[in-house]
């Protein structure tokens, strides 16, 4: 599928309006694509941005953290993205794929924080999961429950059937893709660690760690998880049509629809901002920004729109980017990371 940067460049390519030169090019836009999480925090920025300066708007597309980072490391110039936003960090197949084409050591930016939430719709149950709780409902694959040393089909279809203290409801959890970077968090924070607690496999992953991966981190296809895409937003629309199901989004979500949703705790933990913050709350996860130090001098606007990214009055305490579920760094993070969005300035 054709982006819509991918037209605009086209176009201006064509018109001659980009030089052919690497040193005298210039793009009077800016390129962000990558995590649905991030997108209503970056467009903010966007926002406010655009309404200071008077400058052209960036062009800003949510296609999952993966699906970003993709885009992002296609190559260095003007027909690519300028920034990735990604709610986990590049993993070294995608840097590999970086160096191969070309992007040399890209900047990383940790803008914040945020929680990966399981929501209802508030006339709904409100669920109290432990992890082991959330592993169960969500993993194809699962130790016998009889005991056996063997792996089964997970056949849990109630959640009162994984423990007596959850209610007698259909599982149906809406989530993200493979594509998210929600969901490798999910493999990550709750199937990493229950399957590191089970010895078969554990004993598994030292053997066959291709095995592993496929029996530990996939998760169910049986209707009990759906695909909701990467979109947050289309997720809460659905929960609103189905109080039955579970929804999983940002924090960011949750505070802008908290007169529609109820979070479930889980391990007891509630996901409120101090929670989040100091890393209680067992899904918490930083947030990021990923620069091309190539194109600080080929994009009109690009550190000018970090500068205002990384302002107090954006980012801090009381900055406006609360108001949209970022949880704020401390004053040394802000600082350590503004100077590597600006280098040099």
């Amino acid at each position: 599928m054709i982006k819509p940067w991918q037209l605009l460049t086209g176009l201006l390519l064509s018109a001659g309006i980009m030089g052919s030169t690497p040193a005298v090019q210039q793009r009077d836009y800016i390129m962000i694509v990558g995590s649905s999480t991030a997108f209503p925090i970056v467009s903010a920025v966007v926002e406010r941005f655009v309404r200071k300066t008077g400058a052209r708007s960036p062009v800003v597309e949510a296609m999952g953290t993966g699906g970003g980072f993709r885009f992002f490391c296609d190559g260095a110039g003007l027909e690519t993205p300028d920034i990735a936003m990604a709610s986990r960090k590049l993993n070294e197949e995608e840097l590999k794929q970086c160096e191969s084409n070309g992007i040399d050591d890209p900047v990383q930016v940790k803008i914040g924080y945020d929680g990966i939430v399981f929501v209802s719709t508030n006339d709904a149950e409100t669920f109290d999961f432990s992890s082991r709780d959330l592993y169960l409902a969500l993993a194809r694959e699962i130790p016998d429950p009889s005991g056996r040393a063997e792996l089964v089909s997970n056949p849990y279809s109630n959640w009162n059937e994984i423990s007596e203290s959850l209610p007698a409801m259909p599982i149906k959890i809406l989530g993200p893709p493979l594509s998210s970077g929600t969901r490798d968090i999910l493999v990550e924070k709750l199937m990493e660690q229950a399957c590191a607690d089970h010895t078969m496999l554990r004993d598994m992953r030292g053997k066959d760690s291709e095995a592993y991966n496929e029996h530990c981190y996939t998760f169910r296809e049986d209707g009990a998880y759906i695909n909701a895409g990467e979109n947050d937003a289309r997720i809460v629309r659905k929960l609103s049509h189905d109080p039955g199901a579970i929804g999983i989004l940002g924090y960011n979500f949750l505070e802008r629809n908290g007169d529609l949703l109820n979070a479930a705790s889980i391990d007891s933990i509630a996901p409120e901002f101090e929670m989040i913050e100091n890393s209680s709350y067992p899904l918490s996860r930083p947030l990021y920004l990923y620069i091309k130090r190539e194109h600080y001098p080929l994009v009109n606007g690009l550190s000018e729109f970090l500068s205002e990214f990384t302002s107090d009055a954006a980012w801090g305490d009381e900055g406006y980017l609360v108001d949209k579920g970022l949880i704020p760094l401390s004053a040394e993070e802000s600082s350590r990371w503004r100077e590597r969005a600006l280098p040099g300035i």
